[in-house]
């Protein structure tokens, strides 16, 4: 697309179902993903090779997933799982109240090797926990979850040891991700208006449910201190990730667009200023993640997909 002056030389990696989440391994010579795809009922965690090519089942093949994130030997992948609760897909949630996620209380965080063996459960805590990324210079891993009675972020080692609360207030922290340099995390965080904002959004967490309508991003050190809002705008602003400087960060939002469902990612500094549209899709463009040296830049989108609503992954050249 004209517009798109910061891509170049975009290629297509999967072809049909839903692909989310593609995250490059810290070498940059894989990806972790999840996806429903062939006779798949809910998201199941698979890595590939940044062409496309060797894609692998890691995950059970058994309940859902969600969330993949190689660890720092880019052999071990942490993903989070309902398996161990249920083989079969949880529920889907009810629409009823409004567009929701469901946050599976059966969700618990996991480590595998890329093929599936050794796998091991590092959570095992009441209540939700996914959305796990890694800390690119040391062994922690920063996570979301339910245990306290909100939805918070958390860090553990990558054993499931030594877990610290960095985040408690009301509302839904969650989608964390390291800095290059580890130093600082970035997230999304429930904007409320009003009481009766925040009475409704308890009453959805009772249900295992959040509305998303309304999420800014957020910055803070990596132990929890300092923590600084980075959007304003009462969008749904998710999947931030920072540029190899820690000035800039990638981001996705409804910001500006009648329909909510159609997102874009754009670029903002982390003290809020120089926003900069980047994808101009008329559906939704999201989850951009650089390779670890900053030259090549992958997302998820609903462009190009032979059936209406198919999100595929894609990677191109990163233009600055």
């Amino acid at each position: 697309m004209p517009d798109e002056v910061h891509l170049k030389n975009i290629r297509q990696l999967t072809f049909g179902g839903e692909n989310a989440e593609c995250y490059f391994s810290p070498d940059g010579k894989k990806f972790s993903f999840q996806s429903t795809s062939g006779d798949l009922k809910c998201d199941q965690i698979f890595t590939m090779s940044p062409d496309g090519s060797n894609k692998k089942l890691v995950s059970t093949g058994t309940g859902r997933t969600t969330c993949a994130y190689y660890l720092p030997d880019n052999k071990t992948v942490v993903f989070a799982s309902t398996h161990e609760a249920n083989a079969e897909c949880p529920h889907k949630p009810d629409f009823s109240q409004g567009y929701v996620w469901a946050l599976y209380d059966t969700y618990d965080i996991f480590t595998a090797n890329e093929d599936g063996t050794n796998l091991k459960q590092i959570t095992s805590e009441k209540g939700y926990d996914a959305e796990a990324t890694v800390s690119p210079v040391e062994d922690k891993i920063v996570f979301t979850s339910t245990r306290n009675g909100d939805i918070d972020i958390y860090t553990m080692n990558t054993d499931g040891s030594d877990v610290k609360q960095l985040t408690d207030e009301t509302g839904y922290d969650g989608g964390p991700f390291y800095s290059y340099d580890g130093k600082k995390i970035i997230y999304r965080r429930t904007t409320f208006e009003n009481d009766d904002e925040i009475k409704e959004y308890k009453k959805l967490l009772s249900e295992g449910l959040i509305k998303p309508s309304k999420l800014d991003i957020w910055i803070m050190d990596a132990d929890g201190k300092n923590k600084k809002q980075v959007t304003n705008n009462g969008a749904a602003n998710f999947a931030p990730f920072f540029f190899p400087d820690g000035q800039r960060i990638l981001f996705c939002s409804n910001v500006n667009n009648e329909d909510k469902r159609n997102f874009d990612i754009f670029k903002i500094n982390i003290d809020g200023t120089g926003l900069e549209r980047i994808t101009y899709y008329n559906e939704f463009d999201g989850f951009p993640i650089f390779s670890p040296d900053g030259k090549k830049l992958a997302f998820c989108s609903n462009r190009n997909g032979k059936v209406k609503g198919e999100t595929n992954v894609f990677i191109c050249d990163w233009v600055d």
